[in-house]
């Protein structure tokens, strides 16, 4: 398991592969521009990659592996895509099981009532901040039902990659966007998501 990431501090790691340079490069979507990523602040672990992985679950199913900091879209044939993830702070991380009951480019930000009482900058946007580059959700977001009950948390893109594999969110579970976008791509509304409270056997 790779060692959870001091947010506050972006530290600095050897430049990547053009591989990875290119994957994570700028692309204009939807009228906005989603920066290269500066990926010597990202530590390589986190980055997006696929890796056998063992799990009862049927392809398509996302399992959040959140103590490792990992989402894992699960392919078959023992096969998943790993993508590196930030996770709630203490108090605010859960578990359990959810359906993405909507997607959404570009999505507004609506902050809970209860963020907006202990953060001035959310209590701004009471009602709503538009989507586009500085908005927290950032390219693309996936909302989890329980039934036809929103939980409140989503698989969202971030404006701050140098904070993939640390737990600094409320909650929510935040990929860089290249990587949020690709996600999104991929699955449908309907899938299935687990968020595992313990840490999953190790990927390879």
């Amino acid at each position: 398991m790779p060692p959870l990431i001091d947010p506050t501090k972006p530290k600095r790691y050897p430049r990547p592969s053009a591989e990875y340079l290119a994957m994570y490069g700028e692309v204009r979507d939807g009228g906005f521009t989603v920066p290269a990523v500066d990926l010597t602040q990202v530590n390589p672990a986190f980055l997006r990659r696929e890796v056998g992985y063992d799990t009862d679950e049927p392809a398509g199913t996302i399992i959040v592996d959140t103590p490792a900091r990992y989402l894992y879209l699960v392919l078959g044939d023992g096969r998943a895509m790993r993508y590196g993830i930030g996770v709630g702070r203490e108090g605010f991380a859960w578990s359990g099981s959810a359906v993405i009951r909507r997607k959404a480019k570009w999505p507004s930000w609506h902050p809970p009532v209860e963020m907006q009482a202990r953060d001035p900058k959310a209590k701004k946007w009471a009602g709503g901040m538009p989507g586009g580059p500085d908005n927290p959700l950032g390219a693309r977001a996936h909302y989890l039902y329980q039934g036809n009950v929103d939980t409140l948390y989503r698989i969202h893109g971030t404006v701050e990659p140098w904070t993939i594999g640390s737990n600094v969110s409320s909650g929510c579970i935040r990929l860089i966007n290249q990587d949020v976008m690709d996600l999104f791509e991929r699955v449908p509304v309907g899938t299935v998501v687990k968020v595992l409270e313990r840490p999953a056997a190790p990927a390879v």
